[in-house]
């Protein structure tokens, strides 16, 4: 199955989030272990959740400013979006069903 994850820049970040429904954005760098880790996760969840949620990645040293903007200050930091606004913000590695409970539990107190 090929992969539906967006790789967005500071430039095109805000035509890559979704403004309707779920978009979960991943803030990463290559030297980042734990987003190395994160990475085959994002990618399984975009495999069985790609019609409701968008996923989108943007590597932080090479987009400082929309980082900086959403306050990114440790990696990797996802933060989920609900038409276009966010919603709430996790730090750190999350296995597969963590990452799914997360949105799941806050599809559910945002609807």
């Amino acid at each position: 199955m090929i992969s539906m994850i967006c790789h967005s820049t500071d430039h095109t970040f805000n035509n890559d989030l979704r403004s309707e429904g779920l978009t979960l954005v991943n803030f990463w760098a290559t030297w980042c272990s734990p987003c190395r880790m994160l990475a085959p996760v994002l990618e399984d969840f975009d495999a069985t959740r790609r019609d409701d949620v968008k996923i989108v990645k943007i590597n932080v040293d090479e987009n400082a400013e929309t980082a900086s903007f959403y306050g990114v200050m440790s990696l990797p930091t996802t933060i989920l979006f609900k038409d276009g606004k966010p919603v709430n913000k996790q730090i750190g590695y999350m296995s597969q069903e963590a990452l799914a409970g997360w949105v799941s539990a806050n599809v559910n107190s945002t609807r």
